[in-house]
């Protein structure tokens, strides 16, 4: 053992163990906590330490169990148990039911219901032709008395509680009856169990004792210097620990903000410098909005359960908005009064209140268009799901940026402009592409790609402009451009991911390391 090492990685809580114990001492942490003021903490870390070094050793290992005494208990002690408000109570006022004993008792039926199963065992109470129960006239059986008694007992005690061990073979099996290991909020009393250990010095631990005395260490040395100290001058005479530079200082690791949720501000922060209004809604949504409102026919393939989360209970929302639900329920049989043919078919009012989780973002517009101002610009982080295949550009369980801006000028150079905005500015993409697509709610349909260095081109999300089976329906009578961003795929590009579940990554030093482009 290199001794003057170890002395110098010596904490004064070890230190005065040592000094003032020797290899013939049995020591515990209640003999540290009584002889050198310890707190229960301190003496563990002493025992834990000085084990680490070998310098003490465990004898022997007892466990002990306790019962603490809680506020149930307690009022126990000034109002009686149970078993004796309900006897004392049936003596005085005659045969009552249950539930009248529980009123005037003041106490819950399920307790007055386990007494007086109890109670009539023991044969103090009976239960008569009346269904009341009534007193026989018997003594109260031993066990109340000694439970009165242990009550009363813990109640007095120091720390309210008593020692399994100094407890007679009747009072164990009385106290059992009220006492719980797990859940004691509704027991009179709590099961603590412990652990008594006791160590002794090693024979490694004379050398390092000899060792302390011949350098003078007491123990007492002074580790931090405070302002009290310097202002009266006692550290000039003071003896201070040793100092060890070697020992790296502790990490400190500053709060902030999750990456992606900073990003996903930095999102609404750009939307709304542009004048846009937030808007949201629930996750739960009816097929009504999450489909039929945006006309798409109730056969179309994404309403299949493949690509739509059903609600388990309830099934179905108890109604739909008026007139919304017959201006849509017409558009999709004949066009209603949209200039439309529709999808000629008999619109089901069933199916139509069907809940789903939200499978797509443009749900929000939907929703805002029967009460938006005209002109004007809207936009929503909408959290939205679907059965998916997880994979590097996809997750069942994604975030959309939802957008609409309604105006007799809104036009499809300003749709483009947005696309280029959120693909540029936002994403951080250098490379850019507009490609045709399709959608049953908008024409033209726009979807816009980016190109990732490690992924390649994916799509960044869709847009175009409102049909009018979408908008007249809703009373909106202007152009009205729309857009579904994917904002995960955005952050990929802005975080320099090459992942979406690298978005969620439980890894906490990867996430402290990554760095927006914003």
């Amino acid at each position: 053992m290199d001794t003057q090492n170890v002395i110098k990685n010596l904490h004064p809580l070890e230190i005065k163990v040592l000094l003032n114990y020797t290899e013939k001492d049995e020591l515990s942490s209640e003999k540290l906590q009584k002889e050198l003021d310890y707190k229960e903490g301190h003496a563990n870390q002493a025992f834990s330490w000085l084990g680490g070094k070998e310098l003490v050793s465990v004898v022997s290992k007892t466990p002990h169990m306790f019962y603490e005494i809680t506020d149930i208990g307690r009022a126990y002690v000034t109002e009686g148990t149970p078993d004796e408000r309900i006897v004392a109570f049936v003596k005085e006022n005659g045969a009552k039911t249950l539930p009248e004993i529980a009123a005037g008792t003041k106490l819950e039926q399920k307790d007055v219901g386990s007494a007086f199963g109890q109670l009539s065992k023991d044969g103090i109470l009976k239960m008569n032709a009346e269904k009341k129960a009534e007193y026989t006239g018997k003594e109260l059986p031993a066990r109340i008395t000694v439970a009165k008694a242990l009550f009363e007992r813990a109640a007095k005690a120091e720390n309210g509680q008593l020692d399994n061990a100094s407890l007679s073979d009747e009072e164990k099996s009385v106290i059992s009856a009220f006492a719980k290991k797990r859940g004691a909020a509704d027991s009179p009393f709590k099961i603590i169990e412990r652990e008594t250990v006791l160590y002794k010095l090693t024979s490694g631990a004379k050398e390092v004792v000899a060792a302390l005395k011949k350098a003078g260490i007491t123990g007492n040395e002074i580790g931090e210097l405070t302002p009290k100290m310097l202002a009266s001058g006692e550290w000039k005479n003071a003896t201070f620990r040793g100092y060890n530079i070697s020992i790296p200082p502790a990490r400190i690791i500053p709060g902030r903000t999750n990456p992606y949720v900073q990003f996903l501000e930095h999102v609404k922060d750009k939307l709304c410098s542009l004048g846009f209004q937030e808007f949201d809604g629930p996750l739960v949504e009816t097929e009504f909005w999450n489909g039929d409102a945006l006309f798409m026919p109730q056969f179309h393939a994404a309403r299949d359960i493949h690509d739509v989360y059903r609600i388990k209970n309830p099934t179905h929302a108890k109604s739909i908005e008026e007139p919304w639900l017959s201006n849509v329920a017409a558009s999709h049989k004949d066009g209603g009064n949209t200039g439309s043919r529709g999808w000629n078919y008999e619109f089901d009012h069933e199916f139509t209140r069907r809940l789903v989780l939200r499978s797509q973002g443009t749900v929000l517009s939907a929703h805002q268009l029967h009460k938006a101002e005209i002109p004007g610009k809207y936009f929503g982080i909408a959290r939205c799901f679907r059965y998916d295949k997880v994979d590097a550009t996809h997750l069942s369980d994604f975030y959309q940026t939802e957008g609409i801006i309604l105006g007799e000028e809104a036009n499809l150079r300003t749709l483009l402009g947005m696309l280029e905005m959120f693909a540029k500015e936002v994403a951080g993409a250098e490379e850019v592409k507009y490609v045709p697509g399709y959608f049953p709610f908008t024409e033209p349909s726009i979807e816009v790609h980016i190109k990732h260095p490690v992924l390649g081109w994916f799509e960044l999300g869709g847009s175009g402009i409102f049909r009018p089976e979408v908008t007249k329906a809703m009373g909106i009578d202007v152009p009205v451009l729309a857009w579904g961003i994917g904002i995960d795929r955005m952050a990929l590009m802005a975080l320099g991911l090459n992942d979406l579940r690298e978005l969620f990554s439980e890894n906490i030093e990867e996430v402290r390391l990554r760095k927006a482009k914003f």
